[in-house]
């Protein structure tokens, strides 16, 4: 008999933006996209639109990003494991095809850069390879290589083309700045140090004049240095007095020859160059770590290492979020009660609400210096609960604000929460393994029992429908049903590995679990007996489930970062997502059968459509 053909999940959107890659944000000159890295993807993003494009061909994590200036090409390095080859990816944008895969470096690529007709390619190898190497575009091949610094100088870790003259290009890093200049003819390659006299600085970023006559240089110390190409001889720095705090991390150099300048504490500074003097300045949420130009030089746009997009035009100089998202692994996803086009996700320090069609984010609850591993809606939609290092909390799902709180909820941190449907009663689980029931009154909130079953954290609560059992998952590989009324254990299951999520089926008299041991198994609710096992996965853990309402499919996601949606009874996978690049902690069917969202531990957030749904 042949095999069942397993079809493709189609991605409908992908929130989520890697800001911790300087430069790492990049507009088109067609000035209609603006692409940057999301783990191993690059996303290609239309602006004025919800519309995306993902090149997808790395194996490891996106670490730098470079567009050419007429539009055509686009490359993408990558941060391997130590002595093992990184690549650098050649794509055509037109066709958002891979064109070729260049590998010369061992660890990561940090920094790309063409040269103004597209002829090279310049790529800067990171600490453990130190190497610059200039490619052959058309020909896709080396042209030629050196080592990026001298031994008595830190590491290069910028890398800037020329603005004219393909045979010019510019590199710096710690306590290095050179000048390097290209012969053709001879495949050999000359550098010059550049003179700074007695400054000693960590050079972060480097824009050269449309002329190529000089260049700016931004350093970790918060000043500007300017540096004449020709003569490799700084000629002015800036400002003297009153420094960028955090210091210089992005520059960009506009058409009237005015400066833009973003900090690592978050300011966007409009600087006259000849004095440097700041004419207008902006603060926004984390560190610059990226400035890219935008329609015509009157608008750019600003990446910062909190995971947020920001358009800011010149004249008003007025900021604008565009793009925002977790800058760390979201922990659990939940949908409120009948409702698909809303759905809740948590991460460390927040609590975000989006809008699911457009892909929008409409809420954000903050707490600083704590992480939520796990949220729930009370059915009425009113409220959300929510496990925290430090205890519980309940916002309202409107405005988010903080109706109360329950500290020290667990000695070990809370872990896994669950609400009965009528509101009055929470279940929390807790890193210690203790399972403790609150009772929620309108102006208190009581322990009512403890209860002791697991031998480490609780990963997962499940409750029934009628509110009179609940179903507790832990990572010592045990599952315990329990009786509401009486508060006392009804059934024990012990799986062969740690438990990460368990499902209740919806008619109730079957659960299915999932974790380390890779498989899916389904248990007996009635006896706790095991009724069959499948294989889950090929590697890793499985760490989330999600069973739709009539029971007929279920979607898994783990370690292996793929989207897998089986049919029920026969215990077979039907359809398949690739898309994420980080491990996949939890995923959703929403009510519907409309979408399927799932979180991974690089914060992003992926949205699919369900298979057979319009």
């Amino acid at each position: 008999m042949a095999a069942a053909t397993v079809g493709d999940i189609e991605l409908l959107a992908a929130i989520g933006y890697n800001g911790h890659i300087c430069s790492g944000l990049c507009c088109h000159p067609d000035e209609k996209h603006i692409l940057y890295p999301l783990g191993c993807a690059v996303v290609v993003q239309e602006l004025g639109s919800q519309k995306q494009t993902f090149l997808r061909g790395h194996m490891n994590n996106v670490s730098c990003l470079s567009v050419s200036r007429d539009g055509q090409y686009v490359a993408s390095g990558e941060a391997a494991l130590m002595n093992c080859k990184a690549d650098i990816i050649l794509w055509d944008f037109q066709q958002k095809k891979l064109l070729a895969r260049l590998s010369l470096h061992k660890g990561r690529i940090e920094a790309l850069s063409f040269s103004p007709s597209s002829l090279y390619l310049v790529s800067l190898g990171g600490q453990d390879d130190g190497r610059v190497v200039v490619w052959h575009v058309s020909k896709q091949e080396t042209f030629c290589l050196s080592p990026a610094s001298a031994r008595n100088a830190g590491n290069a870790t910028v890398v800037m083309g020329s603005s004219c003259r393909d045979e010019i290009f510019v590199t710096a890093g710690n306590g290095t700045m050179r000048v390097w200049e290209l012969d053709s003819v001879n495949r050999k390659i000359h550098l010059t140090e550049c003179w700074t006299g007695r400054l000693r600085r960590v050079f972060t970023c480097v824009k050269i004049a449309d002329d190529d006559s000089y260049f700016y240089v931004g350093t970790t110390s918060g000043d500007i240095l300017q540096v004449n190409t020709n003569t490799k001889v700084m000629t002015s720095y800036g400002p003297e007095k009153k420094t960028f705090s955090s210091g210089v991390t992005a520059l960009l150099l506009l058409t009237t020859g005015d400066l833009i300048v973003g900090t690592g504490e978050g300011i966007v500074a409009l600087l006259k160059t000849s004095n440097y003097r700041v004419m207008k300045k902006i603060s926004i949420q984390g560190a610059v770590t990226s400035l890219t130009c935008g329609h015509q030089d009157r608008q750019f746009f600003v990446g910062t290492n909190e995971c947020q997009i920001y358009r800011i035009n010149v004249d008003e100089f007025k900021e604008e979020l565009i793009t925002t998202c977790h800058n760390e692994a979201v922990q659990d996803i939940v949908f409120p009660l009948g409702i698909s086009d809303l759905f809740a996700t948590c991460s460390k320090n927040d609590i975000r609400v989006w809008h699911t069609p457009e892909h929008k984010e409409l809420l954000r609850i903050v707490v600083h210096n704590s992480t939520c591993h796990a949220i729930d809606i009370l059915s009425d939609g009113n409220s959300i609960i929510s496990a925290w290092d430090d205890g519980i909390r309940s916002f309202t799902a409107r405005s988010g604000r903080l109706m109360y709180m329950i500290n020290d909820a667990h000695r070990l941190g809370v872990t896994a929460i669950a609400a009965t449907s009528d509101g009055k009663r929470i279940i929390s689980g807790g890193g210690e393994g203790q399972v403790k029931v609150w009772d929620i009154h309108e102006k208190s909130q009581k322990l009512g029992e403890i209860l002791n079953a697991h031998r480490s954290a609780v990963s997962c609560i499940k409750i029934k429908k009628n509110d009179q059992e609940f179903i507790t998952a832990g990572l010592d590989g045990t599952c315990v049903i329990w009786d509401i009324a009486h508060l006392e254990r009804k059934r024990y299951i012990q799986a062969s590995g740690s438990i990460k999520y368990v499902c209740y089926h919806p008619e109730e008299y079957q659960i299915i679990t999932c974790g380390t041991d890779r498989k899916i198994v389904y248990w007996e609710v009635l006896d706790g007996s095991e009724i069959r096992g499948v294989q889950g996965c090929a590697s890793g853990s499985i760490n989330g489930m999600d069973i739709t309402s009539d029971g007929a499919s279920f979607v898994t996601g783990g370690d292996e970062h793929l989207v897998k949606l089986w049919d029920y009874i026969e215990g077979a996978v039907t359809h398949v997502g690739v898309g994420h690049s980080g491990i996949i902690t939890r995923l959703k069917i929403c009510p519907g059968k409309k979408y399927i969202v799932s979180v991974s531990a690089d914060g992003a957030i992926l949205v699919w459509k369900y298979p057979g749904s319009y």
